[in-house]
């Protein structure tokens, strides 16, 4: 529920004057109430690109980080994917040292302020959160993600971002395929041991899905390019509109271009579809496409961009995860009238985090549950129209452990629309394992690595979503850190 942002700050200063200088003992801590985020007014920000949370004040953060138990066996440690040290950045915080927090965020994070915006936490290190177990519910256990971004815009801001420490040149080189989680991630790791590192994007603009699959409403692009110029201010080389497997062949890296070793972490970018009649309609999109148009090439933007826009009135939204809501929301930002998400389990099997899934509903985003498209209609000009969908119920659980939707048979229904967006996932783009003889993936085109981030080829690393299917930019990251640690083990054997 949005809550006014200047009666949070008023009551989160009230209560900081109150605890100011105290020792709190755990049950007062517990008794602290959890401090909502401020955000943009739904109606406001439903037609605006502005970012729709707003950030914790000071006196917020501090409050919330207040709350920690600084449990000694700190479980939210172990439930981040990178192991940043949470317990002590909190007491940093709440403290109000907040330049030592951020200090002990980055030495295992080069990205705060975005994983503060978008990595799920309450899966990950918000899920084990002893406070919120002995509250019974995941919501008010520590909201360290939002600390997290509070202390690194402060940090931004303020111009006393550093960049990281370079060793001494080693003489070492290695390339770094696709500028995303994942490759920052190893850009960052492999330089600091005084590596050459050179970094291949295939776009025009590095961040790869930081930039054109996150709209700018949850993930400022100012906040990305902030981390990619850390990047080279470190000393990382930038090529962009460098497509390896066509600009160049990923073994050619290193037998021809004499690169040392090369870490692949081109993501998930090959959208799946539904396979049904109609889907080669005008007005059915991708939700890549859609979003890439919007997001990297600033379609919404009609006095300056060039990009062409799909004027839609009536936006059906086929999925149910995290870029299904980002494009039902961005949907609303591009004039649509109405937006319809289309999801054929329940809410409570929606793979979308708890967060976007509420501000879509404040924005105006109707949720259809337990119903699917089975076929799009158009007109005679080739324009959708419209979808037949079926009604679904809930069976067993399958492989994914969330229950099985099945259909309802006579349960057939029409939904006028006029534009169709399919979000039910990505594969591994098959370009890189087509042209690389001898590299080994899946069934699904995912590369096979071992616990080290290392392929079938010698000197060749992969990480991120190319590796595990689409999953979450601090994933990606875990695996970035991993594969890095692993070349910089494997270039130290080199002579």
């Amino acid at each position: 529920m949005h809550q006014d942002p200047a009666v949070l700050k008023s009551a989160a200063e009230d209560m900081l004057r109150q605890l100011e200088g105290q020792t709190l003992t755990p049950k007062e801590r517990m008794a602290i109430p959890p401090q909502p985020m401020p955000s943009q007014d739904p109606v406001a920000r439903s037609r605006n690109m502005q970012e729709v949370a707003l950030g914790y004040t000071a006196e917020q953060a501090r409050l919330e980080a207040m709350r920690c138990l600084q449990c000694k066996n700190a479980p939210c440690v172990a439930g981040c994917p990178v192991r940043i040290r949470i317990p002590d950045f909190l007491k940093a915080a709440a403290d109000g040292r907040f330049d030592e927090a951020v200090a002990i965020i980055r030495e295992n994070s080069l990205l705060p302020a975005v994983c503060g915006r978008v990595c799920p936490q309450e899966v990950q290190c918000q899920a084990p959160c002893t406070l919120g177990k002995a509250l019974k519910n995941v919501d008010k256990a520590v909201s360290i993600g939002r600390i997290e971004r509070y202390v690194s815009d402060l940090e931004r801001e303020s111009g006393r971002q550093a960049a990281p420490a370079v060793k001494p040149p080693t003489g070492k080189r290695v390339a770094v395929i696709g500028s995303g989680p994942a490759g920052i991630t190893v850009a960052a790791d492999v330089r600091r041991e005084g590596h050459e590192v050179t970094m291949f994007e295939a776009f025009h603009k590095p961040g790869g899905v930081l930039v054109y699959g996150i709209p700018e409403f949850r993930l400022p692009k100012r906040i990305v390019s902030n981390e990619i110029e850390t990047l080279t201010k470190m000393g990382v080389k930038l090529e962009t509109n460098f497509v390896v497997g066509r600009t160049r062949k990923l073994t050619d890296l290193i037998d021809k271009d004499g690169f040392d070793a090369v870490f692949v972490g081109t993501g998930a970018g090959l959208p799946k579809f539904m396979n049904i009649p109609g889907e080669n309609l005008v007005g059915v999109f991708s939700a890549n496409e859609y979003l890439t148009r919007a997001n990297l090439m600033k379609a919404y933007d009609t006095v300056r961009a060039h990009t062409p826009l799909y004027n839609s009135r009536k936006v059906a939204v086929l999925g149910g995860g995290n870029v299904a809501m980002d494009a039902a929301r961005m949907a609303l930002r591009l004039g649509a009238e109405e937006v319809h998400l289309v999801y054929r389990r329940t809410e409570k099997e929606m793979p979308a985090r708890v967060e976007e899934v509420a501000h879509a509903r404040e924005e105006g985003v109707e949720f259809h549950m337990l119903q699917n498209a089975v076929r799009i209609l158009g007109d005679e000009q080739d324009r959708v129209t419209g979808m037949e969908c079926l009604r679904y119920e809930l069976g067993e659980p399958d492989a994914s452990g969330r229950r099985r939707p099945l259909p309802l048979k006579g349960s057939e229904f029409m939904m006028e629309v006029d534009t169709v967006i399919v979000a039910i996932g990505n594969d591994s783009n098959p370009l890189i394992s087509q042209t690389t003889e001898g590299l080994a993936v899946n069934k699904w085109g995912n590369i096979i690595v071992d616990d080290n981030g290392k392929s079938s080829l010698d000197g060749i690393y992969a990480g991120g979503d190319i590796v595990l299917g689409a999953a979450t930019v601090i994933l990606a990251m875990g695996e970035g850190r991993r594969a890095a640690a692993s070349i910089n083990a494997y270039l130290a054997t080199k002579a």
